[in-house]
């Protein structure tokens, strides 16, 4: 696709880029992530969001690392997810984040864990985004999740077009993407919700590549799609870690100039509780 989105900014620090991390499980791993938080600190993310596990299995966990990022003087978002969710229960969760001093949200369906068999008083996001929206008015920026590949989940991608369109009427702010790394799945998503009424900003979701298998398992998982040419390099390096680093480095690169320059309005990078692999890009896009 030729069309784009607008003009590009000339660098990473002007340009708003944000973080995702998910909360660790073990001591081992809540310690690696304060100095993985204060490494990346030093790139001025707008925020940082923090994963929240099928079910709100790690609600917990969630604000711990939510507030211990405000305590730094960072803004940070809990992802909030509804499955299994009474409306007393999330009035409650609503509080809480308020009085926690939390603004910012990212609003989703969630995935129900294993051995659990209802959705509870909430069956979509679009749901929990309206109810926030009649509880707490404009105190919450609210997030919500898209795919520019399609859910894998929806029954067609005119009704995946239309579950996002009516999260947005439902009150959304601005929208976060699954990753992707073809840019004109992305162009032609904006522009096709857009057509839709659907005009909040929809920042691409970015994944650095620092793993083959581990990329290969996310993504059939997901409903992310890995270009045939990029998972064939992938392939022919095997175990060579370096070459797959170096290869998905300039891959996710170049990914990233294609969105700043079309007119992406932010880029929101996945971390996976690693600090050395997005500074890298970081450096790269400088």
């Amino acid at each position: 696709m030729s069309s784009r989105l607008g003009g590009c900014m000339s660098n990473p620090t002007s340009f708003p880029i944000s973080f995702e991390f998910f909360p660790p499980k073990t001591p081992a791993g809540a310690d690696k992530l304060v100095q993985v938080r204060h490494a990346l600190y030093a790139a001025r993310p707008a925020f940082f969001s923090v994963t929240y596990g099928a079910g709100g299995s790690t609600q917990d966990g969630t604000l711990q690392q939510v507030q211990a990022i405000l305590a730094d003087g960072q803004d940070a978002a809990p992802h909030f997810s509804c499955i299994g969710a009474t409306r007393d229960n999330v009035r409650l969760q609503l509080a809480q984040f308020k009085a926690a001093g939390i603004r910012r949200m990212v609003a989703l369906r969630g995935d129900l864990p294993s051995g659990h068999g209802t959705f509870g008083e909430f069956r979509y996001a679009s749901e929990l985004v309206a109810f926030i929206r009649a509880e707490t008015g404009d105190h919450f920026h609210i997030e919500v999740g898209c795919y520019p590949e399609v859910h894998p989940q929806a029954k067609s991608p005119e009704a995946d077009i239309q579950a996002y369109v009516t999260k947005v009427k439902a009150g959304a702010t601005s929208a976060i993407t699954q990753y992707f790394y073809n840019s004109d799945a992305y162009f032609r998503f904006v522009q096709e919700v857009q057509q839709h009424g659907a005009d909040i900003p929809v920042v691409p979701g970015i994944m650095p590549i620092i793993s083959s298998t581990q990329l290969m398992r996310f993504s059939d998982a997901c409903g992310a799609e890995i270009p045939r040419w990029i998972r064939l390099r992938l392939q022919s390096f095997g175990d060579d870690v370096e070459a797959i680093k170096a290869f998905g480095l300039d891959v996710v690169t170049d990914l990233c100039e294609q969105l700043r320059q079309g007119g992406a309005p932010g880029l929101h990078f996945y971390t996976m509780n690693q600090s050395a692999p997005t500074l890298a890009l970081l450096e790269r896009l400088a």
